[in-house]
């Protein structure tokens, strides 16, 4: 009971208005959630989960964090969500060690996989009664963003470059299966839907089957590029210059080009242009620039 209340109270902190430091605060107390989870595992199949030889500061008897629970061969839990607790971990040990901010859009589909993660292997190993579904609705919220205003708040608040080099670190080491697994990272399209019938008109989430012939259709909705903004170098440069980066020249984007092989078209930073032997790039390509530009410190300011 204390792992789901704890579960409860950490997206509860996280939904909740006028909070800046909202995938922080969830992270740490998702951590004691899944670690009161395992530990009533634990003890209810007999596994002893105490370390022999430490104690509190009291003398108490001092139970397994949640990286030796998670390390064990006892521990139930998947691959993947093993994977995204291995991620949260880290990222916790940043919050404990140094103040971040402006994590909340970067971590978002880690914690979202936690969530159900946390969910689905308590209904598994405890029954559908336990089952948080019920108690957490989907959030709402009051706006929208297109890619343009989206751009404009990264730009505004760019992540922390401690919490970005352990981002990178960590998936530096993975395949792409596991980065595709949304028990690692869950990831989710909201697409606005009209009623057919009046039966279905009261529901604001409508669940679709994968594979199904609607899921298809909203895949090629959701993922048709059409009306995408083209760029060539030249408009890349003058963007990141306007983004507070003077010193970025020709010469530090073909360099950042080629080291990421960023003319690869599967990682959709760009693609061939109108006219043969030219090459155009999207947005992404530019959040991308001018992450590295930030990463960098004052080299191009």
């Amino acid at each position: 009971m204390k792992a789901r209340e704890a579960m409860i109270g950490a997206v509860h902190i996280f939904n909740a208005a006028g909070l800046t430091f909202r995938a922080e605060l969830f992270v740490m107390t998702a951590i004691v959630a899944w670690t009161y989870f395992l530990h009533a595992y634990f003890k209810r199949e007999g596994v002893n989960h105490q370390y022999n030889d430490k104690k509190t500061a009291q003398g108490a008897v001092k139970y397994w964090d949640l990286s030796k629970c998670i390390s064990t061969g006892h521990s139930p839990i998947s691959s993947g969500a093993k994977l995204n607790l291995e991620f949260l971990i880290e990222l916790r040990n940043e919050i404990a060690h140094q103040s971040t901010s402006r994590i909340d859009d970067a971590v978002g589909m880690e914690l979202q996989a936690c969530c159900i993660n946390f969910n689905d292997e308590l209904k598994k190993h405890f029954g559908n009664q336990y089952g948080l579904e019920k108690r957490l609705p989907l959030a709402l919220q009051f706006v929208s963003f297109g890619r343009d205003q989206r751009s404009i708040l990264k730009e505004a608040f760019a992540l922390p470059p401690h919490v970005s080099s352990l981002i990178q670190a960590f998936e530096s080491g993975l395949t792409d299966d596991q980065v595709s697994d949304p028990a690692f990272r869950y990831r989710v399209a909201f697409v606005p839907i009209s009623a057919k019938k009046s039966s279905g008109s009261d529901e604001c989430v409508v669940v679709i089957k994968p594979g199904s012939e609607e899921a298809e259709q909203i895949s090629e909705v959701i993922f048709k590029e059409v009306n995408r903004a083209r760029y060539i170098r030249r408009d890349v440069l003058t963007k990141v210059r306007k983004a507070g980066f003077p010193k970025f020249g020709e010469g530090d984007h073909t360099k950042i080009m080629q080291q990421l092989n960023a003319k690869d078209p599967s990682k959709g930073y760009g693609c061939k242009g109108d006219y043969k032997g030219s090459w155009v790039w999207f947005d992404k390509w530019i959040e991308r620039v001018i992450e590295h530009c930030q990463e960098s410190g004052e080299k191009y300011r």
